[in-house]
């Protein structure tokens, strides 16, 4: 199954037939993307259900419909067990940028990652997942697809925001602290995280 998030709603596309209410289910193959994706925005379209048979082919057939983009990020986190966030836009979002040309993916998450928030000796420990969105550029949609890694790091040196990108902040976050940034955070980051970074508790005090 996959998620495709128009701002923080998801399009599911899935080989099931059908999900059943509330979703109204569409053939993948068939079906002009840029009207759901337009009613979604409006709120005249909730929950959407996009089906192909051949999950092989789900990937295949989104890039088609859309232009895309590809972009690489990371999941960082020091000696001391804390996670890298940045801010911008008024959300916090992890670090990730567009990979170029002939550039290997793990290659970009590293670089992005240090360009967007100055961080260095960056170790890559494991692939995470994919997440797909739908954003608006130039008055066409498009869809990113970012490669997420796991990264670890012994940096202890300044931080610094790119700010020609926008980003106001990069600090590094407890697990505490984390918690509360996920809840000003966008939905496609937090399938990023483990579970236990989700889970509501009686006690949401942050250090």
């Amino acid at each position: 199954m996959y998620k495709v998030f128009v701002k923080d709603r998801p399009i599911i596309v899935s080989t099931e037939q059908s999900l059943g209410a509330p979703y109204q289910t569409f053939p993948l193959r068939t079906t002009d993307l840029k009207p759901i994706i337009k009613a979604l925005n409006k709120g005249r379209l909730t929950h959407v259900h996009l089906y192909h048979k051949n999950v092989e082919k789900i990937e295949w057939y989104l890039k088609r419909k859309l232009p895309f983009v590809i972009a690489a990020g990371g999941l960082v986190k020091n000696d001391r067990d804390e996670v890298l966030f940045i801010y911008r836009n008024d959300k916090w979002d992890l670090p990730k940028g567009h990979v170029e040309a002939d550039e290997a993916l793990e290659q970009a998450a590293i670089r992005e990652v240090e360009e967007e928030t100055g961080v260095r000796d960056l170790k890559i420990s494991q692939f995470l997942k994919t997440t797909y969105h739908v954003f608006k550029r130039n008055g066409t949609y498009k869809l990113k697809v970012t490669y997420w890694y796991e990264m670890t790091t012994d940096y202890a040196g300044p931080l610094k925001p790119q700010k020609k990108e926008g980003i106001k902040k990069a600090k590094w976050k407890t697990f505490k602290q984390s918690k509360k940034a996920l809840r000003k955070s966008y939905e496609n980051i937090k399938l990023v995280f483990p579970e236990h970074y989700l889970t509501e508790e009686a006690n949401h005090g942050v250090a």
